[in-house]
């Protein structure tokens, strides 16, 4: 199989854990309590991803000068995108709760970004291929977009979005991963280890903003007495299956 094909289905399968958490919460009423939970589990998970196999892959093969600077303009610029998007009713695209009810929000502000949190992971999907690995990656990816499609289609879902609406974004993300991953794989395979390593941590500097910025602060708001200790049982989960893969 192709290498970028092989990118390419990576990415769909890790998008189309967004539209398997959608699913979830079309289908049963979670309580949020539960949603929490996933959520901090999965930020765990994304934040061992981060460290182990992209910011230390990305300063090894291109050095500590490209991978500084991916990393702050990665982070950068999703802060900045998502301030725009926050004006035009997207600020609560991934809350569980009733704040989307309340935000009135642009269907099409919404489905940016959730374009913006999604294209990030399958751009590393992509590129992590092109270094031999990506088993690690792909399950955090993965085991985290669960809990971030539950997590927004609930919310979706209590503002009145109808079931076209909610798949609609969902299963687009997961196309457009799919799509991103291929790109990566492909636009970068002769690319210089410097670029390699600067575009692996803008995406990974984009991702731990997310982290923060979303995934971190909805599991503390409705756990936040276990909200630490299920995060690090994500990184553990995470570091297990990086280690047993290595």
């Amino acid at each position: 199989m192709p290498q970028w094909l092989e990118a390419g289905l990576w990415g769909s399968l890790a998008g189309g854990a967004l539209v398997l958490g959608a699913g979830i919460a079309w289908l049963v009423r979670v309580p949020a309590q539960i949603i929490a939970g996933i959520m901090a589990f999965g930020a765990g998970v994304l934040i061992e991803a981060l460290a182990f196999e992209l910011i230390d892959e990305a300063e090894r093969s291109g050095g500590l000068g490209p991978t500084a600077i991916g990393f702050v303009a990665g982070a950068s610029a999703y802060v900045g995108a998502n301030v725009l998007l926050a004006r035009y009713g997207a600020r609560h695209r991934k809350r569980s709760g009733d704040q989307q009810a309340g935000e009135q929000g642009s269907g099409l502000a919404i489905a940016v970004g959730a374009l913006l949190d999604g294209i990030p992971e399958s751009i590393v999907l992509g590129l992590s291929l092109l270094n031999g690995g990506g088993v690690a990656v792909l399950a955090a990816v993965f085991v985290s977009n669960v809990p971030e499609g539950l997590s927004s289609a609930a919310g979706m879902k209590r503002a009145g979005r109808g079931p076209g609406y909610v798949f609609g974004v969902w299963g687009g993300i997961a196309a457009a991963s799919g799509l991103a991953a291929v790109l990566g794989n492909l636009v970068l395979s002769d690319a210089s280890p410097a670029a390699v390593a600067t575009i692996t941590a803008v995406a990974a500097g984009a991702i731990l903003a997310t982290v923060a910025d979303t995934m971190i602060p909805e599991a503390f708001e409705r756990n936040h007495a276990l909200t630490g200790l299920i995060t690090t049982l994500g990184f553990l989960s995470a570091f297990t299956i990086e280690r047993l893969n290595g």
